[in-house]
């Protein structure tokens, strides 16, 4: 008897049942496991019968079925999904050779305060994949939803994407937990990538238009899962590896790394097969090296391996540093390399009339790109290394590095090779050139009246640390600038909205809200002030320091070099620098119009005053908080006089502690210091 409400008959029922199971299985047999036990012809007869069976009762549809991987209905954008759990990124080790390895085996050590004496840890060693990182949630082992990793904490929905991939499995095997997230990369293999590029190469000498060869496999592989027809990402031979876990609820996670691993294979999750589990530091240089061995040999890019810490339990009481894991660390090979001609040395000028000299170079595919400029630093680089005009040079690129000339040929020299000279003139506005014997640096001695210092200052100021003015992008400041609408950040608080509006490609929407974000930008804090101010030397942790020691800007601005080298962690240098920021009249000016333009922040100083409890009170923040972000939450606790340490010590008043703690906690709890939630953060601060 057919199901109440439904046309299709028991017997219909159960086939398309057994076809979904057929099908999935020897999927799952040719594409991850490559052992095919069905012809071709036979797979595409089963495939057919379900889709029939489908199209004459759309009820028999489970979001299980392998029907599903042809794609949907064209998307008209990606919606955004903000991950359970975030998306965390992993420390790289750039040191290729073996010492790599021991400085993460000593730092893993160290954390878990290991001795000499105590027996080697156990890592779980993979490769690292040169790809776009996924997750996939299931639900009671359906798979429901994919996401992009984004910014870490906000990905794009991309599951009819996914869904083409016939290594993602749609129903885990013997699942029988509420929800497991699935962390992995997408990939695209070698010779796949060829395939596809001799396809677009056919349809480009047939005439089709809007088509393009693709530089790199992980361009091509991030592009089609970025795709809103799913028609045109199923042509995109894409492959899947899974590596690490998200949200979890009702499955008892294992014990170990390796075992999760395990895991994942018996749920019919694709996993590499080339990982092992090592003992010791010993064990992570064996599995480098044996990997550095065949890695032009792999089916598919790697630029380096990850090591993980194997217990789960260990991993927890290891915890985290900023976003990234103290229990993993991605460990880079020596960077590609090849042979090219430099064609010419431009000068570029930099925010603070840095000059950098930058190699022309004859275009070479390197690191999966075609590289044609490479940086030489400056030009002590360029002499030490003796480029000249029309050397035959040595580029490397490693990952997402600026190129960079490795070595001169020097026996390809031609006899007409020009040396190459610092020019005497800044190459955008004409002033003189500094050099001096103190610094490698040559610098433009224009300052904001040279429009490229003018450019990158700007940029500075409008940056997301700095005043975090949104909207404010290179081209806007490009186009404010040529157009002399902008002199000084001061300016830009006159900006009007026809004025904006006027601008190419910004319309009357984007300028209006271009002023609001100008307007909301007014209210900041000193430490952000300073830091877009562009002082020489002056990054983030240099000017929270300077806040927190002068507590007022005119405290600042009348101290001697004496006192500014007073403030904790300023040496002489960057309070020479500081000193004299602040004592070049146009500075000053700028600064004044910038307060009158309405530009303000809390007074640390007299807050501090009255802070209370919070005077003199050291705090450490570990974990994620609820709605706090970090920085969020070190600018409360300043602003109310207290300080924020990294470390804890006997000196730490309270610990902060968030989702995932690191072994901050677990030192707090030892040393008998105050623990507060970000509840109890806030009570303390309304109490102060």
């Amino acid at each position: 008897m057919p199901v109440s409400g439904q046309s299709f008959t028991p017997s219909e029922l159960k086939r398309a049942a057994e076809l979904r199971d057929q099908l999935n299985r020897h999927a799952h047999l040719y594409y991850v496991l490559d052992r095919p036990e069905l012809p071709d012809a036979e797979y595409d007869r089963l495939f057919q019968e379900l889709e029939l069976l489908e199209k004459k009762h759309p009820t028999l549809r489970t979001p299980d079925s392998p029907t599903l991987r042809v794609g949907g209905a064209i998307s008209a954008g990606f919606a955004s999904i903000r991950h359970a759990v975030p998306m965390l990124s992993i420390r790289t080790e750039t040191d290729t050779e073996a010492s790599g390895a021991e400085t993460f085996d000593a730092r893993v050590r160290r954390e878990l305060e290991l001795d000499a004496e105590a027996p080697p840890v156990q890592y779980v060693c993979e490769l690292k994949f040169d790809g776009l990182a996924l997750n996939l949630r299931y639900e009671r082992g359906v798979l429901v939803q994919a996401a992009t990793r984004g910014d870490g904490e906000t990905g794009e929905d991309v599951t009819h994407n996914i869904r083409t991939i016939k290594q993602v499995p749609l129903r885990l095997t013997g699942f029988k937990g509420d929800v497991l997230e699935v962390r992995g990369e997408v990939y695209m293999r070698r010779d796949a990538f060829d395939r596809l590029n001799e396809r677009q190469r056919a349809l480009i000498a047939g005439g089709a238009k809007n088509e393009k060869t693709f530089v790199n496999p992980r361009n091509a592989a991030a592009g089609a899962v970025r795709q809103l027809d799913p028609a045109i990402a199923q042509k995109r031979p894409l492959s899947f590896f899974a590596y690490g876990l998200g949200e979890v609820r009702g499955w008892e996670i294992p014990a170990t790394h390796s075992g999760l691993l395990d895991a994942f294979e018996a749920m019919g999750l694709p996993v590499n097969g080339d990982r092992a589990v090592v003992d010791g530091v010993a064990g992570l240089v064996e599995f480098h090296k044996r990997i550095g061995g065949k890695r032009d040999t792999l089916p598919f890019d790697i630029d380096g391996v990850i090591y993980k810490v194997n217990s789960l339990a260990l991993q927890k009481r290891l915890g985290f540093v900023t976003r990234e894991p103290r229990w993993s660390v991605a460990h880079k090979y020596p960077a590609q390399e090849q042979i090219t001609i430099v064609r010419g040395v431009e000068f570029q000028v930099g925010r603070t009339g840095a000059l950098t000299p930058v190699a022309r170079l004859e275009p070479i595919f390197v690191g999966g790109v075609t590289v044609s400029n490479a940086t030489l630093h400056n030009m002590d680089e360029v002499e030490r290394k003796d480029v000249r005009i029309g050397d035959t040079v040595i580029v490397r690129r490693a990952g997402d590095v600026i190129p960079e000339i490795v070595q001169v040929l020097a026996e390809r020299r031609p006899a007409d090779a020009i040396v190459v000279q610092l020019p005497s003139v800044c190459p955008v506005c004409g002033s003189a050139i500094e050099r001096t014997e103190e610094e490698a640096v040559a610098r433009c001695t224009g300052g904001l009246f040279c429009p490229a210092q003018r450019k990158e200052a700007l940029r500075h100021f409008a940056s997301r640390r700095a005043m975090d003015i949104e909207g404010l992008g290179t081209k806007v400041i490009d186009q404010l600038v040529d157009a002399s609408l902008v002199k000084t950040a001061a300016d830009l608080y006159s900006l009007t909205l026809q004025q904006l509006s006027d601008l190419e490609r910004m319309g009357e929407k984007s300028a209006r809200n271009l002023v609001d974000a100008l307007t909301a930008s007014k209210q900041t804090t000193l430490r952000r002030f300073l830091f877009g101010l562009g002082i020489r030397d002056v990054g983030e942790a240099t000017a929270a320091t300077l806040e927190t020691h002068f507590g007022l800007l005119e405290n600042l601005v009348e101290a001697s070099e004496a006192d500014i080298q007073a403030a904790p962690d300023i040496g002489p240098v960057i309070a020479a620098h500081i000193f004299h920021f602040f004592h070049e009249p146009h500075n000053l000016e700028t600064i004044k119009q910038l307060r009158a333009a309405g530009v303000h922040w809390p007074d640390v100083q007299s807050r501090r005053a009255a802070a209370g409890p919070l005077l003199g009170k050291t705090f450490v923040i570990t974990g994620t908080l609820p709605s706090l972000g970090r920085d969020e939450a070190r600018d409360l606790i300043a602003a109310h006089g207290g300080k924020v340490s990294d470390s804890v010590s006997k000196k730490t008043s309270y610990v902060v502690v968030g989702a995932a703690p690191g072994s901050k906690y677990k030192k707090a709890q030892d040393l008998g210091i105050t623990i507060l939630d970000e509840a109890g953060l806030r009570e303390l601060l309304k109490s102060g």
